[in-house]
């Protein structure tokens, strides 16, 4: 499981950079790609410039690919593999499954955040979660207050996305009908929402140049929660998740349901182990960020 946007923090794949001499090498070449020091910001920051959509995503995918390097390195591979990420990490997902090389993968979501910056920049948008509701009461209020439904987390998480004021008068609207845990999140834009529409529609030209394989195991669609194979369908497949909702639980029951016996969140922190977790605590997890981790 590969991290997505929100996950990044200073520090992060430092370790790795120090203890490997490939992964040195892979943020070596995604500094020659990229044109600026990914391996700085990455490392040292500022926060600031880090959390920027432009430098987070790029950042999470060659932290994600490196973990994933290392493990393949290790052999610690399994009978039945399965990738799945969550957002820009579907991208992650896609490379370590074979449908792209590293490179490859590495400039597709360097474009994204791009892409998404610069929609961001054009409209004033904003998200919010929505803790303990049932999918139906929360689509309710997305359809009255004109939002939309941008993540399916977990039973009992989902996100909205939208106009800031949209969103804003949905959650006062909520706590009048008695919804309670309602976070609104430090974002830059309404991600997963007609607001990314601009984005979407740039991402979509620049993908039909860009080589694409069927990937060699198996890896997982936040649009539909199912698995994707051939390379026009994972093309479309990105590009509708840039305006589409995340359905991050039913990826995860579907690997589930493929096979998987075993969890691994690549990325900082935990949180898609969090996640797991509350979807079925029966389900071991692990969750590996740096090199300490790896021999655990």
């Amino acid at each position: 499981m590969f991290s997505g946007q929100g996950a990044q923090k200073v520090g992060m794949g430092q370790s790795l950079f120090e203890q490997s001499t490939s992964v040195r090498a892979l943020y070596d070449t995604a500094d020659r790609v990229l044109g600026w020091s990914l391996t700085k910001v990455s490392f040292e920051g500022p926060a600031e410039e880090l959390v920027q959509t432009g430098v987070c995503q790029p950042a999470l995918f060659v932290h994600g690919y490196a973990l994933f390097q290392l493990l393949e390195e290790a052999g610690r591979t399994a009978d039945v593999e399965i990738a799945l990420g969550l957002s820009l990490g579907e991208v992650t997902a896609l490379a370590a499954g074979g449908a792209f090389d590293f490179e490859t993968g590495l400039r597709v979501v360097a474009e994204r955040g791009r892409l998404m910056h610069e929609a961001c920049e054009q409209t004033s948008g904003t998200m919010a979660s929505i803790i303990g509701e049932e999918v139906g009461a929360v689509e309710a209020l997305c359809a009255e207050f004109d939002i939309q439904v941008a993540n399916l987390n977990c039973p009992g998480q989902i996100v909205v996305s939208g106009e800031k004021d949209k969103v804003e008068a949905a959650l006062a609207g909520a706590k009048a009908r008695g919804i309670r845990r309602l976070m609104p999140l430090n974002v830059a834009g309404a991600y997963h929402s007609r607001l990314m529409e601009p984005a979407r529609a740039a991402f979509e030209r620049f993908l039909q140049q860009v080589p694409v394989r069927a990937p060699r195991i198996s890896v997982l669609t936040n649009t539909t929660g199912k698995t994707v194979a051939e390379p026009d369908e994972i093309r479309g497949a990105l590009v509708r998740q840039v305006v589409s909702p995340v359905l991050w639980e039913s990826c995860m029951r579907e690997a589930a349901a493929l096979g998987a016996t075993q969890f691994l969140e690549l990325g900082p922190g935990n949180v898609l182990a969090s996640l797991a977790r509350r979807t079925d605590k029966s389900w071991p997890v692990q969750s590996l960020a740096e090199f300490a981790d790896l021999a655990a």
